[in-house]
């Protein structure tokens, strides 16, 4: 795949690691795990949404916007990355904020990322839960088009075919990393939530004939819709990169029975998995991706769900600022 045809920016560390965790292989007592390091991408202390903001904000420059806006929850790590690359380009940044969470902690509202978010000098903005955050970013954007400015949408998560580019290119990454390192990836474990990880990882891996088994822990929606989303995505960006149909329909698998109460809401199994990561590695994970993802993966670990395996690779996509938001609830 040639996919410096794509207008992209420089705004990650790259290759990121890819690395043993060798005490935690041998606290499960399955198989070997290794670690892709994505939080380790650098940006405003990095995570996966820095990949697919080399392609966006990219596109940006190209359409010569001036200010940038995207939404998510309000503990966003796609917003806080976001706000960075806006920062490093010299653009204005709009947040519109989600409140999904019922009666909020005061360090969920002001801390984490929301600490860095108005340190990168973005303004924020706060709407109900289930509103419309599409139509407000577009009202956003108009109110700035009648103020002379040239404002650029990004969708929630950057998750649209051109931010799935980011995916597309670390699934290439991951494997050449693999052959490098003599690993056979029996496995590939991330959390899904947005859809554009795991759509660029599928497109990623399918067009290369990887022949690696990807595996999404849901952190949000339900296993067909979630599915559905991502395979819609995948086919979007399939075609877009000029391969289309690499991708089938049951390639896209989510397991969505880790979720708990809802999106960004606790749960013993990802606290459980968040301590056991950072007391056995030394590895901070984050409350609402990655610690539902370790969750989901450690026990269908335990359960033998992936007993014919003998190396499994999680994604990890950062987010670790996101903890001080969840003082009160994980210690």
């Amino acid at each position: 795949m040639h996919l410096s045809r794509f207008p992209r920016v420089k705004l990650a560390h790259l290759p990121t690691p890819l690395e043993f965790l060798p005490r935690l292989s041998a606290h499960l007592g399955g198989p070997r795990l290794y670690i892709k390091r994505d939080d380790c991408t650098g940006l405003g202390t990095g995570g996966n949404k820095t990949r697919k903001l080399e392609f966006l904000m990219a596109d940006a420059l190209q359409q010569k916007a001036d200010v940038i806006i995207t939404q998510g929850a309000v503990q966003s790590n796609h917003a806080r990355q976001t706000a960075a690359a806006a920062a490093t380009l010299g653009m204005a940044c709009e947040l519109l904020f989600e409140n999904r969470i019922a009666e909020p902690s005061d360090p969920y509202l002001h801390s984490g990322n929301v600490f860095l978010d108005r340190l990168f000098g973005a303004t924020t903005h706060h709407y109900p839960k289930g509103a419309n955050m599409d139509a407000a970013m577009e009202e956003v954007a108009a109110k700035l088009r009648k103020q002379g400015k040239r404002p650029y949408i990004i969708p929630g998560g950057g998750s649209n075919r051109i931010g799935a580019l980011g995916y597309v290119a670390c699934a290439m990454e991951l494997v050449s990393q693999a052959n490098e390192q003599g690993i056979t990836i029996d496995h590939l474990v991330h959390a899904t939530g947005s859809a554009g990880t795991q759509a660029g990882l599928a497109v990623g891996l399918q067009a290369m004939h990887s022949g690696i088994p990807l595996l999404g822990i849901g952190v949000n929606a339900p296993k067909d819709v979630q599915e559905q989303r991502v395979f819609k995505l995948a086919a979007e960006t399939a075609d877009y990169i000029g391969a289309p149909d690499c991708v089938a329909r049951t390639d896209i698998v989510a397991n969505c029975d880790y979720v708990g109460a809802g999106y960004g809401i606790p749960t013993e199994s990802m606290k459980e998995a968040l301590l056991l990561l950072a007391r056995l590695e030394g590895i901070l994970a984050d409350p609402v991706y990655s610690g539902k993802g370790l969750a989901g993966l450690f026990d269908l670990v335990r359960t033998g769900y992936f007993k014919q395996a003998k190396t499994i690779v999680f994604l990890h996509t950062g987010g670790s600022a996101g903890l001080f938001g969840y003082l009160e609830q994980l210690l």
